[in-house]
C-alpha cells in the first residue's frame, strides 16, 4: 500500500470523524438493511465501510436467468466472459481481478474447486432456482473469508418460514432449453428445512469459430440438489446441516487427442457438505463448523478419456464475536483448511479479529488483522481498516461517506505448482520456483439516500497485485509470474430510483483501467461497463416488465500468449415479463439478446444468439 494512499484515507476519516453529526437517526430503507458479508456478523448497510451490493429474490426472477452468472454480471463493477454458452468455463471478475479471487459461498459452503487449476469457483455450474438473496462483497478486503479473497459472492437459499410451503418452477426455449425445479420448505419450533432439486438440458449450438467442419451444437445437462437442515436445540443452540450436489455434463470444441479436435465433453461434479454448531447470546456468539468438498473432472475427446482431476477441500472455522462491549464489538475466528489436488495436499490456518466500532451514531470504524500459516510459504499477516461517516438530513436523506483499504495475499495452487514440478512442464517454466501474489486495495465512496426511492453511490478504488501467475500460453512450458506489478482502478457509480409508483430504475457504470507490468491492458476486462435495467409494475401487483441493457466497450484478447487483439463493443438487451394468475400460479416469458448482437467475449468463441423462452412457476402453501 503506498503511502500517500494510507494519508489520504486518514485525512479524509479524520474530516469525518470531526465534523459536526446531524441530530435525527432516519429509517432510509437501503441503508437500514441487515448484510452480514462484510465482517461475518450482521451489520446494518449504513455502517459498512466496505463496498456491498445485495440482490433479492424479486429481482433474482425479475432477471429470469437461468445461470447465475447471467444475473452477477449485471451488477456493478462485475465482469465475465464465457468460453462459449451454458456450462462453460467462466471467469467473473469484480473490479478487474481473476476469476478464481473471486470467492463464492452458498449457504456457508466455500464453493472452491482445488481439482481446477486455481482453486476457485466453478460458478458456471450454479443455477438461479432456489436462491433467495445474494451478497456482494467488492474489493480484495475479505479478512475473515481468506487473504486470497478478491471478492466474495455469498449467495443463500430461501429463509425457513413457520409454514410449509413448495415452488415448483418449468420452462422451455430455444435451443432446446428445458429446466423443471422445486422446492419445499417449512419450520416448526425446533426444526426447519429447506430442499430444492433442479434438472436442466440445452442443446446449446456451435460455440467456437474454429469448429467449421463438425459444426454440431454444444449442449450441457446440470442436474443439482441442495439442502438444508436447521435443529433449534433451545433459545441458545442451534445445528445446521447443509448438502450440495451437482452434475454437469458440457460438450465443447478444442480438445487435445494427437491433433486438435471439436468432438470433445466434460463431466464435473461435485458433493458438498457443512455441519455447523452456533452458540448465540445476549453478548456472545460462537460458531463451530466443519466442511467438506469433493469435486470431480473428466474431460474426453472423440469419446476416450483425455484428462480427471479430482480435488478435495477440508474445512474446520470457529467464528465468535461479542457486543455490547463498552463502545465497540470484536469479530474473531481461527479456521484450518486442506486442499488436495491429485493427491497432492496443503494446509493452511488463518486467524483473525476485527473491531467495529459502536461509539457513535454516526461514525463507524473497523480495524482487523489476519495472520495465516502455509505449509509452503509460511506465514502472512494481512489487514483491512474500514470506515464510515453519515450525515443525517431532514425528510430522510442521508449522506454517507465511507472508505476501505485492505491487504492479502495468494499462494500458487497445488495444481500450479504440480504442474510446474511434473514431467509436462519445460523452460522456462520448470526452472521457475513460483512465489506467491501479493495484494492490497483500497477505495473511497459517497452515497446518497432519500428514503426508500432514490440510493445513489460512486466508489472510487485503486487495487494492485504484485508477480501474478500465469499459463505460458505462447510455449506452453507451464506457469509464469508477472514480475511487477497488475493494477486495476477506476470508478464505480450507481443508481437506483423508484421513478414512480409504477416505474423502478436501476442503473450502474464502472470505468476500470487495468495495467500489466509491461503496460499493456490486462485481458478480458472492459474498460467501461455499463447496466442500466427499468421495471415496471401494475397497481395491482400481478404484471411486471422488466428490461435490461448491457453494454461492454475497450477489451482485448490475445492469441496463444502473444498476438494482442481488441474485442469488438458490444450491447446486449434483454425483457422479461411476468403475469401473477393468482397467489399460486403465475406465467412468465424472456427474451435474451433481443437484438440478436454478434459478439465475443473471448476471441475465437461465439456468444449466444436471440432466444425466447416462456414457463410457469407454482407456489403452493400449507398451514
Amino acid at each position: 500500500m503506498h503511502s500517500s494512499n494510507i494519508r489520504l484515507l486518514a485525512v479524509v476519516v479524520s474530516a469525518f470523524y470531526f465534523a459536526p453529526a446531524v441530530s435525527g437517526q432516519t429509517d432510509s430503507s437501503p441503508l437500514q438493511e441487515i448484510v452480514v458479508t462484510s465482517s461475518l456478523v450482521p451489520i446494518p448497510l449504513r455502517q459498512i465501510g466496505t463496498s456491498v451490493s445485495v440482490i433479492t429474490e424479486d429481482e433474482i426472477n425479475a432477471h429470469g436467468n437461468i445461470s447465475l452468472v447471467d444475473i452477477l454480471r449485471q451488477q456493478p463493477a462485475i465482469g465475465s466472459s464465457n468460453n462459449g454458452g451454458a456450462g462453460k468455463t467462466t471467469a467473473l471478475r469484480i473490479r478487474g481481478e481473476e476469476g478464481f479471487r473471486t470467492l463464492t459461498v452458498f449457504d456457508g459452503i466455500r464453493l472452491l474447486d482445488p481439482s481446477g487449476t486455481q482453486m476457485g469457483s466453478a460458478i458456471e455450474h450454479i443455477l438461479s432456482d432456489g436462491i433467495a438473496r445474494m451478497e456482494i462483497l467488492r474489493g480484495p478486503q475479505g479478512l475473515a473469508y481468506g487473504a486470497d479473497a478478491g471478492g466474495v459472492v455469498n449467495i443463500s437459499t430461501r429463509p425457513l418460514e413457520d409454514s410449509m410451503s413448495a415452488n415448483m418452477d418449468a420452462q422451455m426455449g430455444e435451443f432446446g432449453t428445458e429446466q423443471f425445479a422445486g422446492n419445499i420448505s417449512g419450520k416448526s419450533d425446533t426444526l426447519g428445512y429447506f430442499f430444492s432439486a433442479t434438472n436442466y438440458e440445452t442443446d446449446g449450438y456451435n460455440t467456437r469459430k474454429s469448429d467449421t467442419l463438425l459444426a454440431d451444437n454444444d449442449g450441457y445437462e446440470n442436474t443439482t440438489l441442495h439442502g438444508r437442515i436447521e435443529f433449534q436445540l433451545n433459545d441458545n443452540w442451534r445445528i445446521d446441516l447443509v448438502h450440495r450436489d451437482v452434475d454437469g455434463d458440457s460438450e465443447f470444441d478444442g480438445c487435445f487427442s494427437g491433433t486438435t479436435v471439436d468432438d470433445c465433453s466434460s463431466r464435473f461434479e461435485l458433493s458438498a457438505n457443512r455441519g455447523s454448531v452456533e452458540y448465540n447470546s445476549v453478548n456472545f456468539n460462537h460458531s463451530f463448523a466443519v466442511s467438506n468438498t469433493e469435486t470431480d473432472r473428466k474431460n474426453f475427446a472423440l469419446g476416450v478419456s483425455s484428462f480427471t482431476a479430482n480435488g478435495e477441500l477440508e474445512r474446520m472455522e470457529y467464528v465468535g464475536s461479542a457486543t455490547n462491549l463498552p463502545g465497540f464489538d470484536l469479530v474473531w475466528g481461527i479456521d484450518h483448511e486442506e486442499a488436495s489436488n491429485n493427491g497432492v495436499s496443503r494446509d493452511n490456518e488463518g486467524y483473525f479479529i476485527e473491531y467495529l466500532s459502536e461509539f457513535s451514531d454516526n461514525f463507524f470504524l473497523t480495524a482487523g488483522l489476519r495472520h495465516d500459516e502455509n505449509d509452503d510459504f509460511g506465514t502472512n499477516t494481512s489487514h483491512r481498516i474500514s470506515a464510515a461517516y453519515l450525515v443525517d438530513w431532514s425528510n430522510n436523506a442521508v449522506l454517507k461517506f465511507k472508505g476501505a483499504l485492505g491487504t492479502g495475499f495468494r499462494a500458487p495452487s497445488p495444481f500450479e505448482i504440480a504442474y510446474n514440478s511434473g514431467s509436462f512442464a519445460f523452460p522456462p517454466a520448470s526452472l521457475i520456483s513460483l512465489s506467491q501474489e501479493e495484494s492490497d486495495g483500497w477505495e473511497l465512496g459517497l452515497e446518497y439516500v432519500l428514503g426508500n426511492r432514490v440510493h445513489l453511490e460512486a466508489v472510487y478504488f485503486d487495487q494492485e497485485i504484485k508477480d501474478v501467475i500465469f499459463f505460458d500460453l505462447s510455449g506452453f512450458s507451464g506457469y509464469l509470474q508477472d514480475t511487477g506489478m497488475s493494477t486495476s482502478k477506476g470508478v464505480e457509480v450507481t443508481a437506483d430510483i423508484q421513478l414512480s409508483d409504477n416505474l423502478h430504475l436501476v442503473s450502474n457504470y464502472t470505468f476500470n483501467e487495468t495495467e500489466r507490468p509491461n503496460g499493456l491492458q490486462r485481458l478480458r476486462r472492459p474498460e467501461k461497463l455499463l447496466n442500466l435495467g427499468l421495471k415496471y409494475s401494475s397497481m395491482d401487483g400481478r404484471l411486471n416488465i422488466n428490461s435490461y441493457y448491457r453494454m461492454s466497450r475497450d477489451s482485448i484478447d490475445e492469441i496463444l500468449g502473444s498476438d494482442i487483439i481488441s474485442l469488438d463493443d458490444f450491447n446486449v438487451f434483454d425483457l422479461s415479463v411476468n403475469y401473477n394468475m393468482s397467489d399460486s400460479v403465475s406465467l412468465y416469458a424472456r427474451l435474451e439478446n433481443a437484438f440478436d448482437e454478434d459478439y465475443e467475449e473471448i476471441t475465437g468463441f461465439y456468444s449466444p444468439e436471440r432466444a425466447f423462452y416462456i414457463g410457469v412457476r407454482l407456489h403452493l402453501f400449507a398451514h
